[in-house]
């Protein structure tokens, strides 16, 4: 885990989320809480347990953001799973054990990239050998020369000397034809270097991946089992060739030359250990699954869902393909709008697992201005170089930049509140003109102006039925 303090922590986030101080300053904390943690020695470790977060806000005000771009800062296994998608055991659908089991796979994932980014300088220089054998295989081996039989001396009686020069010349001209097959070698080994024969087309053999040989539903793969894998480790693997330019068959050979120099014994215990310490699980809708026991309908296992994830939360062993995946020390952030009910409706048991509780705040009209232009990331940019594709010079004016903004926040206002994504669908219907005809249209410089933005929503935004639907 990098070591980052609770203000760096904070600086990073603020590039891709406005606003939201006290939710930064809660997960920064958390987050050094756990590198401070991994110093401590390993009998102290054990005892301490990660604080577990409760996000309560509306939903676009970032709060899925926070969580993924916290696991990204610090390169740890993270996945967001929908408390409504679980079931109560003994209903169809998905068990909780499977959020472990589905943040193991990513772990190992991660853990596999990197160890293929370390080879991947071995397995280059295997898949060039192997395409210098492709391109200029070196001579066989077993030829058969009488000049260069160690009994022809026992024969010697029985070979004239015609026989024998004859053979001497066949040894000669073999010995020549050698020498410039190697030097053929070494001249295709630097033009493969030098790239001078990317273009060119070259047929190799390579493994052909499987598809299941029957489908396996829900249940199996609930249980972990990988039965695939299984059968796919006794029977051979399939071969196929394939015809690809040089350079697409470097990069094939390269990821294969890698997979074969890589320990999976090591890359599954490190992907597991990997899960247990650093893992980060974004449990998201978390207050649709507070209904009370007892009620009827689809809603019925409510409690039930609680109930099993509780015993994850606290720390238990769940199985997976890899072996056993403890989670005492993986970090649980759940979310949810909470316009219904309150974190209190939880059952206790749980509500003690999420010691730490932080409340978002819904986004104005100065926010969503600010998302618009501060972000890394923002929609803006990521517009502007879209269109640049097309030739097109889009700009987006103060004026416009504000008109946006206040219509995303009325909209909000006056229909369902999705927050920041209200801006997507606002910047959408403004280009969705320049975005369809762009590729034909000579459009060059476009300006977005308070003007133009009232006029493509001015009707709609007025028309209450119709905003509901388009905006």
């Amino acid at each position: 885990m990098k070591e980052l303090t609770p203000r760096q922590i904070v600086a990073e986030l603020d590039k891709y989320i406005i606003g939201q101080a006290d939710a930064k300053r809660c997960v920064a904390v958390v987050l050094r809480n756990r590198y401070r943690r991994q110093q401590l020695d390993e009998a102290m470790q054990e005892d301490v347990q990660p604080k577990n977060v409760i996000m309560i806000g509306p939903t676009g005000v970032g709060k899925t953001e926070i969580a993924r771009r916290l696991a990204k800062l610090v390169e740890a296994p993270f996945i967001k799973v929908e408390a409504t998608k679980f079931t109560e055991v003994g209903y169809v659908g998905r068990d909780v054990e499977s959020i472990i089991r589905d943040l193991v796979e990513t772990s190992i994932r991660m853990v596999r990239g990197e160890k293929m980014e370390q080879m991947r300088e071995k397995g280059a220089a295997a898949a060039d050998l192997r395409l210098l054998n492709i391109l200029a295989p070196l001579p066989s081996k077993n030829r058969k020369s009488s000049a260069g039989n160690p009994f022809s001396a026992f024969w010697g009686g029985n070979i004239d000397d015609n026989e024998d020069t004859e053979a001497t010349n066949d040894y000669e001209k073999e010995k020549e034809k050698e020498r410039e097959l190697r030097q053929r070698r070494v001249r295709m080994r630097q033009s493969l270097a030098n790239g001078e024969l990317d273009n060119e087309t070259v047929e190799i053999e390579v493994e052909e991946s499987q598809a299941p040989i029957f489908g396996l539903g829900d249940g199996m793969d609930e249980m972990g089992m990988n039965m695939q894998g299984i059968l796919g480790s006794i029977m051979p693997k399939k071969k196929k060739k394939r015809k690809v330019s040089i350079a697409e068959a470097r990069k094939i050979l390269t990821q294969e030359e890698a997979e074969k120099l890589i320990d999976t014994d090591e890359v599954n215990s490190l992907g597991i250990k990997r899960a247990e310490q650093s893992g980060i699980v974004f449990i998201d809708e978390i207050d649709k699954i507070t209904g009370k026991d007892g009620g009827h309908g689809p809603d019925v296992s409510r409690g039930g869902v609680q109930r099993d994830i509780l015993p994850i939360v606290e720390g238990c062993s769940v199985m997976t393909k890899y072996g056993l995946a403890k989670t005492d020390h993986i970090l649980f952030i759940a979310a949810g709008a909470f316009h219904l009910s309150k974190p209190s409706d939880l059952i206790p048991e749980l509500q003690g697992r999420f010691p730490l509780r932080v409340e978002l705040d819904s986004l104005g009209e100065n926010d969503l201005k600010r998302i618009l232009l501060e972000p890394k990331n923002s929609l803006v940019k990521q517009y502007c170089e879209l269109m640049e594709v097309d030739g097109v010079d889009l700009e987006f004016a103060d004026s416009g930049i504000s008109a946006i903004a206040e219509f995303a926040d009325k909209v909000n206002r006056n229909t369902e509140n999705i927050g920041a994504r209200r801006l997507h669908t606002i910047l959408e219907k403004v280009l969705e003109d320049y975005l369809f005809e762009a590729p034909e249209a000579d459009f060059g410089k476009v300006v977005i102006d308070r003007e133009l933005v009232e006029c493509k929503l001015a009707e709609i935004t007025q028309d209450y039925d119709l905003s509901r639907f388009i905006l």
